[in-house]
Protein backbone atom coordinates (compact mmCIF):
# COMPACT_ATOMS: atom_id res chain seq x y z
CA UNK A 1 0.00 0.00 0.00
CA UNK A 2 0.98 3.73 -0.36
CA UNK A 3 1.58 5.85 2.99
CA UNK A 4 3.60 8.42 3.61
CA UNK A 5 7.01 7.74 6.00
CA UNK A 6 9.38 10.17 7.36
CA UNK A 7 12.98 9.40 6.79
CA UNK A 8 14.24 12.06 8.80
CA UNK A 9 13.41 14.94 10.98
CA UNK A 10 12.79 18.12 9.00
CA UNK A 11 10.97 20.14 6.84
CA UNK A 12 7.63 19.45 5.24
CA UNK A 13 9.78 18.13 2.53
CA UNK A 14 11.17 15.05 4.16
CA UNK A 15 7.44 13.53 3.80
CA UNK A 16 7.89 11.01 1.46
CA UNK A 17 4.85 8.70 -0.13
CA UNK A 18 6.30 4.95 -0.82
CA UNK A 19 5.45 1.76 -1.01
CA UNK A 20 5.02 -0.31 2.12
CA UNK A 21 3.48 -3.32 3.46
CA UNK A 22 0.17 -3.25 4.55
CA UNK A 23 -1.23 -3.35 8.17
CA UNK A 24 -1.41 -6.79 10.17
CA UNK A 25 -4.95 -7.66 11.78
CA UNK A 26 -4.32 -8.26 16.01
CA UNK A 27 -6.82 -9.84 17.35
CA UNK A 28 -9.52 -7.16 18.58
CA UNK A 29 -8.70 -4.54 15.30
CA UNK A 30 -10.53 -3.97 12.34
CA UNK A 31 -8.65 -3.14 9.31
CA UNK A 32 -9.78 0.48 7.45
CA UNK A 33 -9.43 1.49 3.70
CA UNK A 34 -8.58 5.20 4.39
CA UNK A 35 -11.02 7.62 2.89
CA UNK A 36 -9.13 10.62 4.49
CA UNK A 37 -6.60 11.06 7.40
CA UNK A 38 -6.71 14.47 9.62
CA UNK A 39 -3.47 16.86 9.67
CA UNK A 40 -2.66 17.96 13.44
CA UNK A 41 0.22 19.39 15.23
CA UNK A 42 1.52 16.20 16.68
CA UNK A 43 1.92 14.92 12.92
CA UNK A 44 4.20 18.27 12.76
CA UNK A 45 6.07 17.24 15.89
CA UNK A 46 6.93 14.40 14.80
CA UNK A 47 8.10 14.84 11.35
CA UNK A 48 10.68 17.78 13.25
CA UNK A 49 11.87 14.44 15.45
CA UNK A 50 10.12 15.87 18.78
CA UNK A 51 6.77 13.22 19.03
CA UNK A 52 7.94 9.57 18.20
CA UNK A 53 5.02 7.23 17.85
CA UNK A 54 4.75 5.45 21.14
CA UNK A 55 6.02 1.54 21.56
CA UNK A 56 3.76 -0.78 19.04
CA UNK A 57 2.46 1.96 16.81
CA UNK A 58 2.91 2.71 13.08
CA UNK A 59 5.47 4.69 12.66
CA UNK A 60 3.64 6.64 10.01
CA UNK A 61 1.95 10.29 10.80
CA UNK A 62 -1.87 10.36 11.27
CA UNK A 63 -4.02 9.93 14.00
CA UNK A 64 -7.33 10.36 12.78
CA UNK A 65 -9.15 8.84 9.68
CA UNK A 66 -12.43 8.19 8.20
CA UNK A 67 -13.25 5.53 5.64
CA UNK A 68 -14.82 2.21 5.21
CA UNK A 69 -14.07 -1.02 7.17
CA UNK A 70 -12.20 -3.77 4.93
CA UNK A 71 -11.83 -6.13 7.22
CA UNK A 72 -14.11 -6.19 10.22
CA UNK A 73 -12.70 -9.05 12.02
CA UNK A 74 -14.47 -10.58 15.08
CA UNK A 75 -16.37 -6.44 15.89
CA UNK A 76 -19.77 -6.75 14.54
CA UNK A 77 -18.86 -3.83 12.03
CA UNK A 78 -19.44 -4.92 8.61
CA UNK A 79 -17.27 -4.83 5.42
CA UNK A 80 -18.43 -1.14 3.45
CA UNK A 81 -19.31 -0.04 6.74
CA UNK A 82 -18.30 4.16 6.79
CA UNK A 83 -16.34 4.91 9.74
CA UNK A 84 -14.14 7.19 11.49
CA UNK A 85 -10.92 6.17 13.74
CA UNK A 86 -9.08 7.25 16.43
CA UNK A 87 -5.28 6.30 16.08
CA UNK A 88 -1.72 5.87 17.75
CA UNK A 89 -0.36 6.30 14.14
CA UNK A 90 -0.51 5.51 10.33
CA UNK A 91 -3.54 7.88 9.06
CA UNK A 92 -1.19 8.87 6.15
CA UNK A 93 -1.86 5.71 4.13
CA UNK A 94 -4.28 3.61 2.28
CA UNK A 95 -5.40 1.53 4.72
CA UNK A 96 -4.90 1.50 8.77
CA UNK A 97 -5.81 -1.51 11.73
CA UNK A 98 -6.87 -0.11 14.46
CA UNK A 99 -9.13 -1.72 18.01
CA UNK A 100 -11.94 -1.73 17.52
CA UNK A 101 -13.05 0.33 21.14
CA UNK A 102 -11.10 3.08 18.89
CA UNK A 103 -13.99 2.72 15.76
CA UNK A 104 -16.90 4.85 15.57
CA UNK A 105 -19.80 5.16 12.92
CA UNK A 106 -19.80 8.34 10.69
CA UNK A 107 -22.40 10.45 11.88
CA UNK A 108 -25.66 10.81 9.86
CA UNK A 109 -25.38 14.36 8.02
CA UNK A 110 -22.09 14.25 7.93
CA UNK A 111 -19.87 13.54 4.37
CA UNK A 112 -16.76 10.84 4.84
CA UNK A 113 -14.27 13.02 3.72
CA UNK A 114 -15.22 15.42 6.41
CA UNK A 115 -15.65 13.04 8.65
CA UNK A 116 -11.98 12.35 9.48
CA UNK A 117 -12.04 16.04 11.11
CA UNK A 118 -13.61 14.72 14.01
CA UNK A 119 -12.25 12.23 15.78
CA UNK A 120 -8.97 13.48 17.33
CA UNK A 121 -10.39 16.80 17.59
CA UNK A 122 -13.38 15.77 19.44
CA UNK A 123 -11.96 13.18 21.63
CA UNK A 124 -9.04 15.75 22.77
CA UNK A 125 -11.59 18.74 23.39
CA UNK A 126 -14.36 16.26 25.25
CA UNK A 127 -11.82 14.39 27.12
CA UNK A 128 -9.62 17.40 28.61
CA UNK A 129 -12.78 20.27 28.91
CA UNK A 130 -15.72 17.40 30.32
CA UNK A 131 -13.50 14.87 32.18
CA UNK A 132 -10.24 16.29 32.92
CA UNK A 133 -11.87 20.23 33.91
CA UNK A 134 -15.03 19.26 34.51
CA UNK A 135 -16.68 22.14 32.41
CA UNK A 136 -19.77 22.76 34.01
CA UNK A 137 -23.22 24.91 32.18
CA UNK A 138 -22.46 29.07 33.00
CA UNK A 139 -18.43 28.49 33.17
CA UNK A 140 -15.79 30.70 31.59
CA UNK A 141 -13.85 28.95 29.27
CA UNK A 142 -10.47 30.22 28.18
CA UNK A 143 -9.74 29.26 24.73
CA UNK A 144 -5.95 29.82 23.08
CA UNK A 145 -5.91 29.08 19.37
CA UNK A 146 -9.33 29.61 18.66
CA UNK A 147 -9.58 29.00 15.24
CA UNK A 148 -7.55 25.89 14.50
CA UNK A 149 -9.19 22.19 15.12
CA UNK A 150 -9.16 22.19 18.61
CA UNK A 151 -10.13 25.90 19.16
CA UNK A 152 -13.17 25.61 16.68
CA UNK A 153 -14.28 22.58 18.74
CA UNK A 154 -14.21 23.77 22.04
CA UNK A 155 -15.41 26.85 21.07
CA UNK A 156 -18.63 24.56 19.72
CA UNK A 157 -18.77 21.99 22.32
CA UNK A 158 -18.44 24.63 25.03
CA UNK A 159 -21.41 26.35 23.83
CA UNK A 160 -23.32 23.12 23.30
CA UNK A 161 -22.91 22.09 27.25
CA UNK A 162 -23.84 25.87 28.36
CA UNK A 163 -20.27 27.09 28.96
CA UNK A 164 -19.44 30.35 27.72
CA UNK A 165 -16.36 30.37 25.84
CA UNK A 166 -13.13 33.38 25.58
CA UNK A 167 -10.56 33.20 22.74
CA UNK A 168 -7.36 34.33 21.48
CA UNK A 169 -6.15 34.28 18.43
CA UNK A 170 -3.68 36.79 16.69
CA UNK A 171 -5.50 37.98 13.60
CA UNK A 172 -8.95 39.79 12.64
CA UNK A 173 -10.02 37.51 10.45
CA UNK A 174 -9.52 34.29 13.15
CA UNK A 175 -11.11 36.05 15.97
CA UNK A 176 -14.14 36.27 13.59
CA UNK A 177 -14.45 33.40 12.44
CA UNK A 178 -14.67 32.29 16.13
CA UNK A 179 -17.36 35.26 16.68
CA UNK A 180 -19.37 32.93 14.04
CA UNK A 181 -19.03 29.69 16.18
CA UNK A 182 -20.28 31.60 18.74
CA UNK A 183 -17.32 32.85 21.12
CA UNK A 184 -18.15 35.71 23.39
CA UNK A 185 -15.15 37.12 24.01
CA UNK A 186 -12.77 37.86 21.40
CA UNK A 187 -9.06 38.65 22.41
CA UNK A 188 -6.21 39.53 19.83
CA UNK A 189 -2.87 38.37 21.78
CA UNK A 190 -0.91 40.30 19.60
CA UNK A 191 -2.70 43.98 21.08
CA UNK A 192 -4.24 43.18 24.12
CA UNK A 193 -3.62 41.44 27.19
CA UNK A 194 -5.47 38.35 27.66
CA UNK A 195 -5.45 38.22 31.50
CA UNK A 196 -7.09 41.56 31.64
CA UNK A 197 -9.42 41.04 28.88
CA UNK A 198 -10.77 38.04 31.09
CA UNK A 199 -10.68 39.53 34.22
CA UNK A 200 -12.88 42.28 32.30
CA UNK A 201 -15.43 40.28 30.59
CA UNK A 202 -15.79 37.70 34.09
CA UNK A 203 -16.78 41.09 36.34
CA UNK A 204 -13.30 39.94 37.74
CA UNK A 205 -13.10 36.59 38.85
CA UNK A 206 -11.19 34.98 35.60
CA UNK A 207 -11.68 31.81 33.55
CA UNK A 208 -13.38 28.45 35.74
CA UNK A 209 -11.45 26.57 33.05
CA UNK A 210 -8.52 27.70 30.64
CA UNK A 211 -7.69 24.74 27.80
CA UNK A 212 -3.72 25.65 26.65
CA UNK A 213 -1.74 25.13 23.66
CA UNK A 214 0.93 27.16 24.37
CA UNK A 215 2.37 25.75 27.15
CA UNK A 216 5.68 27.50 29.11
CA UNK A 217 5.36 30.63 27.58
CA UNK A 218 1.68 31.32 28.60
CA UNK A 219 2.06 29.11 32.41
CA UNK A 220 2.07 32.07 34.80
CA UNK A 221 -0.25 34.51 32.88
CA UNK A 222 -2.85 31.67 32.45
CA UNK A 223 -2.84 30.58 36.21
CA UNK A 224 -3.36 34.87 36.78
CA UNK A 225 -6.11 34.89 34.14
CA UNK A 226 -7.77 31.57 36.00
CA UNK A 227 -10.71 31.97 38.95
CA UNK A 228 -10.63 30.77 42.11
CA UNK A 229 -11.02 26.87 41.92
CA UNK A 230 -9.77 27.32 38.02
CA UNK A 231 -8.82 24.38 36.26
CA UNK A 232 -5.29 24.85 33.64
CA UNK A 233 -5.64 22.17 31.01
CA UNK A 234 -2.04 22.10 28.89
CA UNK A 235 -2.73 20.31 25.60
CA UNK A 236 0.47 21.93 23.77
CA UNK A 237 3.84 22.95 23.76
CA UNK A 238 4.08 25.30 21.15
CA UNK A 239 5.67 28.03 23.69
CA UNK A 240 8.28 25.55 24.93
CA UNK A 241 8.08 23.21 28.06
CA UNK A 242 9.87 24.56 30.74
CA UNK A 243 8.60 27.43 33.21
CA UNK A 244 8.68 28.40 36.62
CA UNK A 245 5.46 29.08 38.32
CA UNK A 246 4.38 31.26 41.73
CA UNK A 247 3.16 28.18 44.03
CA UNK A 248 1.69 30.71 46.19
CA UNK A 249 -0.70 32.17 43.17
CA UNK A 250 -1.83 28.43 42.46
CA UNK A 251 -2.43 27.57 45.99
CA UNK A 252 -4.56 30.98 47.00
CA UNK A 253 -6.97 30.32 43.80
CA UNK A 254 -7.14 26.80 45.08
CA UNK A 255 -6.68 26.00 41.10
CA UNK A 256 -4.69 23.15 39.91
CA UNK A 257 -2.51 22.54 36.39
CA UNK A 258 -3.24 19.42 34.73
CA UNK A 259 -1.14 18.32 31.63
CA UNK A 260 -2.41 15.91 29.43
CA UNK A 261 -1.57 14.15 26.11
CA UNK A 262 -3.78 11.29 24.04
CA UNK A 263 -1.56 9.84 21.76
CA UNK A 264 0.34 7.66 24.46
CA UNK A 265 -2.62 6.37 26.43
CA UNK A 266 -3.89 2.75 26.73
CA UNK A 267 -6.33 1.43 24.49
CA UNK A 268 -8.94 0.76 27.23
CA UNK A 269 -8.62 4.88 28.29
CA UNK A 270 -9.12 5.82 24.73
CA UNK A 271 -11.96 3.28 24.41
CA UNK A 272 -13.60 4.66 27.40
CA UNK A 273 -13.48 8.42 25.47
CA UNK A 274 -14.65 7.26 22.26
CA UNK A 275 -17.66 5.91 23.83
CA UNK A 276 -18.39 8.79 25.59
CA UNK A 277 -17.90 10.61 22.63
CA UNK A 278 -20.51 8.67 20.96
CA UNK A 279 -23.19 9.16 23.68
CA UNK A 280 -22.16 12.46 24.15
CA UNK A 281 -21.21 14.56 21.11
CA UNK A 282 -22.62 12.82 17.99
CA UNK A 283 -26.09 13.22 18.74
CA UNK A 284 -25.00 17.19 18.42
CA UNK A 285 -23.27 16.25 15.06
CA UNK A 286 -26.31 14.47 13.59
CA UNK A 287 -28.51 17.66 14.95
CA UNK A 288 -25.94 20.10 13.65
CA UNK A 289 -25.42 21.94 16.46
CA UNK A 290 -21.42 20.86 16.36
CA UNK A 291 -19.66 20.24 12.85
CA UNK A 292 -16.87 19.96 11.32
CA UNK A 293 -14.26 22.57 10.32
CA UNK A 294 -12.65 21.81 6.96
CA UNK A 295 -10.24 24.61 5.64
CA UNK A 296 -8.57 22.56 3.06
CA UNK A 297 -8.17 19.08 1.34
CA UNK A 298 -4.77 17.60 -0.32
CA UNK A 299 -3.90 14.71 -1.65
CA UNK A 300 -1.77 11.99 0.32
CA UNK A 301 0.48 12.73 -2.45
CA UNK A 302 0.53 16.34 -1.43
CA UNK A 303 1.27 15.70 1.88
CA UNK A 304 3.89 18.23 1.97
CA UNK A 305 2.33 20.85 0.64
CA UNK A 306 -0.34 19.94 3.16
CA UNK A 307 2.29 20.95 5.88
CA UNK A 308 3.95 23.51 4.75
CA UNK A 309 0.24 25.20 4.46
CA UNK A 310 -0.07 23.94 7.79
CA UNK A 311 3.08 25.84 9.33
CA UNK A 312 2.14 28.71 7.47
CA UNK A 313 -0.19 29.13 10.01
CA UNK A 314 -2.81 30.48 7.70
CA UNK A 315 -5.29 27.61 7.96
CA UNK A 316 -8.58 27.97 10.18
CA UNK A 317 -10.32 24.34 11.04
CA UNK A 318 -8.82 21.25 9.76
CA UNK A 319 -6.57 19.95 6.94
CA UNK A 320 -7.75 16.72 5.58
CA UNK A 321 -5.14 14.32 3.54
CA UNK A 322 -7.58 12.45 1.14
CA UNK A 323 -7.18 9.12 -0.22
Amino acid sequence: MKAVVIRTAGGPDVLEVADVAPPVLTEGDVLIDVAAAGLNRADVQQRLGHYPPPPGASEYPGLEVSGRISDPGLSGYQKGDEVVALLAGGGYAEQVAVPVGQVLPVPDGVNLVSAAALPEVVATVYSNLFLTAQLKPGEHLLIHGASGGIGTMAIQLALAFGAHPIVTAGSTAKLELAGALGAETLINYREQDFVAEVREATGGRGAEVILDVVGAKYLERNVEALATGGRLVIIGLQGGARAELNLGMLMTKRASVAGTTLRGRPVEEKSAIMAAVLEKVWPLITNGIVKPLVDRTFPLAEAAAAHEYFDSGQHSGKILLTV
